[in-house]
């Protein structure tokens, strides 16, 4: 039975798919044009075909209203990391780690190190964006001094932050994939180790292997140096300054909201600013602003630190926006839905449904470019369906964390995947071949959904839906 949301018919959702995707393919590759445009002309031309289909424009602008809404928490998230940024680096709280991470970590182990910094953080702060916005900024300046590829140390920070985040009871992505999918937390994050867990292993045998390359590190000892001593003469490099990083991983384990989590992080890092570093009033809050803005006579440091603040996010939330003017019509014309009567269709067996809907999501994911979009929508249509086929729903909520959370940085009109470019200041496409949890893992499920290997099935009962025997003998 389709949905009271399903109104156009199924032609015509496939005809708004097609153009839809044919617009930011074109746009994106044959103009190389700003993704945030493309999307929002793209949300145009959706809105027009909806109306043309016989959708109501009040309900197309109660669905761009309502999505949008949807995203305000995350929106005030990017915000707030923003000022972190700006106040951590205006505090010396990142300097330091670089500082001393430069002068720990060797060039060989580096990779697997930052890897495993950003898993623990991750984990216990239930964060992949705070990770990146603190940690992984660290561990990139600290790869800028020891000479490691830029693109390879993003990869090292994106296995270990979406790990984290993919794993972590504290995660919002997780909780909300156990929510919809109606799934016990701790069962579904176990089963989502099934295939996460072995891609982690994969990546963190690989980095040790690659950076091994670096045996002979420094190779540029003059900047090396030159980071050093340039970060020893701008900063007090106190212990103190890891104050603020203490504060919001103890706050976040504490099970504390999120925003005054990072408030209470900028504050500590603000009055830091002042005491330790001797920047008066003015001068932090313009940090919190515009970001921080150093002049220590290296270009090198400068273009390293001089990062963050309010402003820094607001292409960020730019882009939400438009994603949400994209995925709307989408959403309120019934797509989804539509789609989801063709899996139906096809769905002779087990195995074919899950890797039906595993891709069903993939391409919804894709489309709006937002898993807070495409996990409440796909994971309550299509969690039923589970059942009927007698397999666990937990199923779905590995499925859905590994195209939705896992993919999410490597596509750079996401949300998750700009914020990742923008705070790393790596292209997408560029680490990915660095990081392979982020696909690897995609991979194990999509073999999982064909060969029903490792698929967890709902015990064997008398008198169960043809669906459920059909089930058991796949």
């Amino acid at each position: 039975m389709k949905s009271e949301h399903t109104i156009v018919k199924p032609w015509q959702a496939l005809s708004m798919l097609v153009v839809g995707v044919l617009i930011i393919v074109y746009g994106l590759m044959g103009l190389s044009v700003n993704v945030r445009i493309v999307l929002a002309v793209d949300g145009v031309v959706m809105c027009l075909m909806a109306v043309l289909f016989g959708v109501p424009y009040s309900k197309l602008q109660t669905g761009i209203k309502d999505i949008i809404a949807s995203m305000l928490i995350a929106m005030l998230i990017l915000l707030a990391v923003g000022v972190l940024i700006g106040s951590w680096m205006a505090a010396g709280t990142i300097p330091v780690m670089v500082y001393y991470g430069m002068q720990v970590i060797t060039p060989a182990l580096f990779l697997p190190v930052a890897c495993i910094l950003c898993t623990l953080m991750s984990t216990f702060a239930g964060t992949s964006w705070g990770t990146l916005a603190t940690v992984g900024v660290a561990c990139m300046g600290v790869a800028s001094g020891l000479g490691v590829p830029m693109e390879a140390a993003a990869g090292a920070v994106c296995v270990g932050a979406f790990f984290g985040d993919k794993i972590s009871p504290l995660s919002d992505s997780t909780v909300i994939t156990a929510t919809v999918t109606d799934t016990p937390l701790m069962s579904g994050i176990w089963h989502a180790l099934l295939t996460t867990g072995p891609a982690y292993l994969i990546s963190l045998v690989f980095f040790f292997i690659y950076g091994s390359s670096f045996q002979s590190g420094v190779a540029e000892s003059a900047v090396y140096d030159e980071i050093l001593t340039t970060l020893a003469h701008t900063f007090n490099l106190s212990v103190i300054t890891l104050l603020p990083l203490v504060v919001v991983v103890g706050l976040i384990v504490w099970k504390k909201p999120t925003l005054p989590t990072f408030v209470a992080g900028i504050a500590v890092a603000a009055v830091l600013a002042m005491i330790l570093q001797g920047m008066d009033l003015k001068t932090v809050l313009t940090s919190l602003y515009s970001g921080y803005s150093g002049h220590s006579g290296s270009a090198f440091v400068d273009k390293m630190l001089n990062r963050g603040g309010f402003t820094s996010m607001l292409s960020t939330i730019g882009l939400l926006m438009a994603a949400g003017i994209f995925g709307a019509p989408l959403r309120t014309a019934g797509v989804a839905d539509v789609l989801l009567d063709f899996v139906k269709r096809l769905a002779t067996s087990p195995r074919v449904m899950s890797f039906s809907i595993m891709c069903l999501h993939a391409l919804f994911f894709l489309i709006t470019g937002a898993y807070y979009v495409s996990y409440p929508v796909i994971g309550t249509m299509t969690k039923d369906m589970f059942s009927e086929y007698g397999l666990d729903r937990k199923n779905l909520m590995r499925m859905m964390l590994d195209t939705g959370t896992g993919l999410a940085p490597l596509v750079p009109w996401s949300t998750t995947g700009s914020y990742t470019a923008a705070t790393l200041g790596v292209a997408n496409l560029a680490f990915l071949p660095y990081a392979p949890m982020l696909w690897l893992s995609i991979v194990f499920s999509a073999f999982i959904a064909l060969t029903g290997i490792g698929s967890a099935k709902l015990p064997r009962r008398s008198g169960n839906s043809q669906a459920g025997a059909a089930s058991e003998a796949n």
